[in-house]
C-alpha cells in the first residue's frame, strides 16, 4: 500500500480578511495543503511562521504596520528552512528587487489563478524557486552580468525600515512606540536617524521614500490599529 505524501502547510499573511479566506478556501480544496495559520500583518506573519513552522508562507507585499518584504526577512532569518512567496497587486522592479534581495522563493501577481498559486506553492516547497512569466521578464533586467540581484543597496537598518513604514503610514510617534513596543524617545531618535542618512527632513519627504523604494504600495493606504 502507498503512502500518500504529506501536506504542505502554509501560513496566509493578507491584511484583507476576503482574500485570506478566498486563498484559503482555493488551496483546501486542491487537497495537498493544510492552512496552519492567517495573518492580518506583518508582525503577525513573523511570530506566527516562528510558532507555526510552515512550509510555506505566502505573504502579501502591502500589509501594515510590517510590509510582507520586511516580515519575510525577518522570518527567514528566524527560520532558513521556511519558504517564501510573495504576492503583490503590482510588478514595479522596485518590489521584484527587493523580493530577490532577502531572498524570498517566488513572486507571483494578486491576478494569478488558483491553480498557478498552487504550483507555485508545490515548487517552492521542493526546493526549487518559482516566478511566473509577467515576473520572469523583469528579472531578465534585473540580473547584472554576475548574476546577482540589482538592488538601490539598504542604508537602512531593519529597525530604521520599519519606522519608516510606520511614518508613511500616518502613525504618529506614540504610536509608533506602541506598536514596536519601544520607547517613544527611541522612536524618535529611529525617526532622526532615518532623516540625517536620508537627507529628508520632512514627513512628506519620508512618504514619498517609503512610496519609491517599495517600503508600501503606490496608492494603498494602510491604517494604524
Amino acid at each position: 500500500m502507498s503512502i500518500p505524501p504529506r501536506k504542505v502547510s502554509v501560513l496566509i499573511g493578507d491584511d484583507h480578511a476576503i482574500v485570506r479566506q478566498g486563498l484559503c478556501s482555493l488551496l483546501l480544496a486542491d487537497g495537498n495543503f493544510i492552512i496552519v495559520g492567517e495573518a492580518g500583518n506583518g508582525h503577525e506573519a513573523v511570530a506566527l511562521a516562528k510558532t507555526l513552522s510552515p512550509d510555506v508562507v505566502v505573504l502579501d507585499i502591502a500589509m501594515p504596520q510590517l510590509n510582507g518584504i520586511d516580515a519575510a526577512r525577518q522570518i527567514l532569518a528566524a527560520r532558513p528552512t521556511a519558504r517564501v512567496i510573495m504576492l503583490s497587486a503590482h510588478k514595479e522592479d522596485e518590489y521584484v528587487s527587493r523580493a530577490l534581495e532577502i531572498g524570498a522563493h517566488g513572486f507571483l501577481e494578486k491576478q494569478t489563478s488558483s491553480e498557478v498559486l498552487a504550483k507555485a506553492i508545490r515548487t517552492v516547497a521542493a526546493g526549487q524557486p518559482f516566478f511566473n512569466p509577467a515576473i520572469l521578464r523583469r528579472l531578465k533586467l534585473l540580473l547584472d552580468r554576475n548574476g546577482q540581484a540589482v538592488t538601490n543597496g539598504n542604508r537602512l537598518t531593519c529597525r530604521e525600515r520599519e519606522v519608516l513604514q510606520l511614518v508613511a503610514e500616518g502613525a504618529a510617534n506614540k504610536q509608533i512606540a506602541a506598536v514596536l513596543t519601544i520607547s517613544i524617545k527611541t522612536v524618535e531618535k529611529h525617526r532622526q536617524h532615518l532623516m540625517d542618512k536620508l537627507n529628508i527632513h520632512d514627513t512628506a519627504g519620508l512618504t514619498r521614500y517609503a512610496i519609491s523604494t517599495g517600503v508600501i504600495e503606490i496608492g494603498i493606504q494602510k491604517q494604524i490599529a
